[in-house]
């Protein structure tokens, strides 16, 4: 069955390359054998459409196009299908390897493989992998474990606005957001989105792990400009807690908090299995000291200590 499916999508993609003009469904359905054995006409259309995703997936360009008649055409240009030569070095085919190995998530992890595989056949130079001679106890990975990280990247990369229901840190239940996909960024080993809040007209950052239900995707243009790539990326670490103005004081249970105490500028035991840590403060700290919960209890300032039990209330309210 593997190889007749192959030898179908060859036969097909050699038609598509092979031809001047606009081939109809028609015309391709006489020129390959397996098409013209399909039993009904929604077998073959059934067939032909998952062909033509099956052969877009592996990179091949085909165009639509519809004659005078109304016909619609499939063609596949060949100046479209073409490559550029590739030159890498050693150090950037490396660095290519590495890249590679960081996805976790199947999709990307597939892609990122495939994409390696066309680069080697095309010439791309097979370097020593120095990290995984040196550093084979570490293995660089980026987790994506929520479910609306594919349809939001999907939407980033084709700018399609978005609608999904968010659940803000301190909010018991979910609203719904109509947003313009601009990035999403990994910070503290969390995805967030960085996009224009259309109901609110302002550009809002959404953590990933709070949206809930189904990402729908909805027609038309952007209304607002996309800003540059260095502009998001300091929005997502300003609204994310990157961005610290100031130090706060809190009590944090000995034996846990890691990455608190990766960040603290000072520390010191207070006994009773307890310790006091001065840590930066900066916009969404409330929000990831709340992930911690009974581990760590604010001392000050006052305002982030009634902001994180706020949040903690409203968790409790569920």
């Amino acid at each position: 069955m593997a190889i007749a499916k192959a030898e179908r999508l060859m036969n097909l993609a050699l038609c598509l390359l092979g031809t001047r003009r606009p081939l109809s469904k028609r015309e391709l359905r006489g020129s390959i054998e397996a098409y013209l054995e399909a039993g009904s006409d929604d077998s073959f259309n059934r067939m032909f459409e998952r062909d033509k995703d099956d052969l877009r997936e592996l990179g091949l360009v085909i165009e639509t196009v519809e004659n005078l008649d109304g016909e619609t055409g499939y063609l596949a240009r060949r100046d479209s299908n073409r490559l550029p030569a590739i030159t890498l070095d050693a150090e950037e085919a490396a660095a290519l390897g590495l890249a590679a190995k960081v996805w976790q998530q199947a999709r990307l992890a597939g892609a990122a493989s495939g994409a390696l595989q066309k680069l080697r056949a095309a010439g791309m130079p097979e370097a020593e992998d120095s990290y995984e001679a040196h550093h084979s106890a570490l293995e660089p990975r980026i987790p994506v474990h929520e479910a609306a990280f594919e349809p939001l990247m999907l939407a980033c990369r084709d700018r399609r606005p978005v609608i999904f229901d968010y659940r803000k840190a301190n909010a018991a239940r979910p609203e719904q957001r109509q947003v313009e996909p601009w990035t999403l960024e990994c910070w503290r080993g969390h995805w967030y989105l960085a996009g224009w809040d259309r109901d609110r007209g302002a550009e809002r950052v959404f953590r990933l792990s709070r949206i809930t239900g189904r990402v729908r995707s909805r027609a038309g243009a952007f209304s607002a400009s996309v800003p540059d790539v260095v502009t998001v990326r300091e929005t997502v670490e300003s609204w994310a807690g990157e961005t610290a103005t100031r130090s706060a004081l809190i009590k944090l249970r000995s034996g846990s908090g890691y990455p608190l105490r990766s960040r603290a500028l000072s520390s010191r035991e207070l006994g009773d299995g307890w310790d006091e840590l001065e840590i930066p403060y900066g916009h969404g700290l409330d929000a990831w000291l709340v992930e911690f919960g009974p581990d760590v209890v604010v001392l000050e300032p006052a305002d982030l200590r009634a902001d994180v039990l706020e949040r903690l209330r409203a968790v409790a309210k569920g």
